[in-house]
């Protein structure tokens, strides 16, 4: 005999409820069969339910049951529900409309009633959805990784890094360094704090450092290019810094469970992905060509403009790392836009964005600088004899990369003020019949949205 049952929001072909002991989703108008799929009575429970909801819903049909009907009086099974939507809307239900318990066995993927196409769902985890707060010392060992690295590339900043010269001598290459630290120190308190936080700390963490890994590995092409007498402990030290955080991130990741999916895009919600999409491609094209510009005017009127930064002009093992953070920034940005639910997605293209920005401010840092002659195999002295002066300055190309990082971080931005709908708060009046009241709370960034207040919770 099926349990109580009360229907909260409604689509064009499933509803998502509450019964006894879990939450769970049903065809439109059918909630005394079978659940087709359930999850814990907890607020991440709700949470997983809410997410495989809205990935598999029409978009733009969901909407609150408010017209409530008291239950036949004659049923067995209390069922709160609204008037059913016209039956051309209704998906056919048939024996094959099984339920899944994922409380109790894995699920391989979403069933569906009979007569019914399965939408492109991807689960990241085949595992019960649980609390993430349950990862116990497996979380510190991944924090740890974090902290150790960031404390290996703190100690890197001062030995030589390339040619002789530290990133501490050098403040346009210290402060892009200075923020992925910050960054991943951030991380690794999200991760020790458990929960939800935990999500966020490591998908925050594997963005920042997926993209760092191109820009790593072109630093290390120009002594793979040039000879290894260029490399210095710095960058050894960086190195292996980068590898501990990337470990950390990874063990982080690993220990996610629960709601998230990568869904295709559909309906009104390919227009934010094509944007996104598009800004990542832009962002990564104007990453190449030179940033730089600079003018030389001699005493005698002479004027000079010259480009510099082109990443196609240096060595193959330096075009090699700066074309694979490239396409990282690419990959990395499309993954966080198929990523539901959305809020999930933004901490992972927020790891992108620091990267991205980091490099921006480096440039703007540069310009801010005195610049040598010896750049341009200009002597000090012959620089003096002729009254060359050097104007600094940042092309089209760098103006055009901010923009599309702005747009990455404006749609970014956005997905953290979705709101994902608490579940109504049920209580029962009498025998047999149920009550709700719909309640709507935002997410605040590193929080999971709430559930409903059911027994044993607060």
């Amino acid at each position: 005999m099926p349990d109580n049952v009360t229907i909260s929001y409604r689509g064009a072909r499933y509803e998502i409820g509450r019964g006894e002991a879990f939450y769970g989703i049903w065809a439109v108008g059918a909630p005394q069969l079978p659940v087709l799929e359930s999850w814990p009575a907890t607020p991440e429970g709700w949470y997983a339910a809410w997410a495989r909801f809205v990935a598999i819903e029409v978009p733009g049909t969901i909407g609150p049951v408010r017209d409530q009907r008291p239950p036949d009086a004659g049923s067995s099974s209390a069922v709160t529900q609204s008037p059913l939507p016209p039956i051309g809307t209704m998906p056919p239900v048939g024996p094959s409309a099984q339920r899944v318990d994922v409380g109790t066995q894995p699920v391989a993927g979403y069933l569906v009633p009979s007569g019914q196409d399965a939408p492109f769902v991807a689960p990241l985890v085949t595992e019960p959805p649980s609390s993430v707060s349950s990862t116990g010392w497996i979380r510190f060992v991944a924090a740890g990784l974090l902290a150790g690295g960031v404390v290996l590339s703190v100690v890197g900043l001062f030995p030589d890094y390339l040619s002789g010269a530290s990133l501490a001598q050098q403040t346009a290459e210290l402060v892009p360094h200075v923020i992925y630290l910050a960054t991943w120190t951030l991380s690794a308190l999200l991760i020790v704090l458990g929960g939800s936080r935990l999500r966020a700390g490591a998908l925050l963490a594997v963005g920042t450092s997926v993209v760092t890994f191109g820009l790593f590995l072109a630093d290390a092409g120009t002594p793979i290019a040039e000879g290894a007498h260029l490399m210095g402990a710095g960058l050894i030290l960086s190195l292996v810094g980068w590898l501990a955080c990337f470990a950390g991130a990874a063990t982080a990741f690993a220990l996610l469970r629960g709601g998230d999916a990568l869904i295709k895009p559909r309906g009104p919600e390919f227009v934010p992905f094509l944007s996104l999409a598009l800004a990542a491609i832009g962002a990564a094209a104007a990453f190449a060509p030179a940033w730089d510009s600079y003018i030389l005017q001699t005493s005698a009127g002479t004027t000079e403009s010259i480009t510099a930064g082109n990443v196609f002009s240096n060595p193959g093992a330096v075009i090699a790392g700066n074309v694979v953070t490239m396409i990282a920034i690419v990959l990395v940005v499309i993954v966080a836009a198929f990523w539901r639910p959305v809020l999930h997605g933004s901490f992972l293209l927020a790891g992108a964005i620091v990267a991205l920005t980091a490099q921006a401010v480096s440039a703007l840092v540069q310009i801010g600088e005195p610049t040598s002659p010896s750049m341009f195999g200009i002597s000090s002295s012959a620089a003096a004899q002729s009254g060359l002066t050097i104007t600094s300055g940042l092309t089209l190309a760098f103006w055009i990369y901010c923009v599309f990082v702005l747009a990455l971080i404006v749609t970014g931005a956005s997905a953290l003020f979705a709101r994902v709908p608490a579940d109504p708060r049920r209580s029962v009046s009498s025998p047999g019949r149920t009550t709700s009241t719909a309640v709507s709370q935002a997410i605040t960034p590193g929080l999971s949205p709430r559930g409903p207040t059911g027994p044993g919770q607060a």
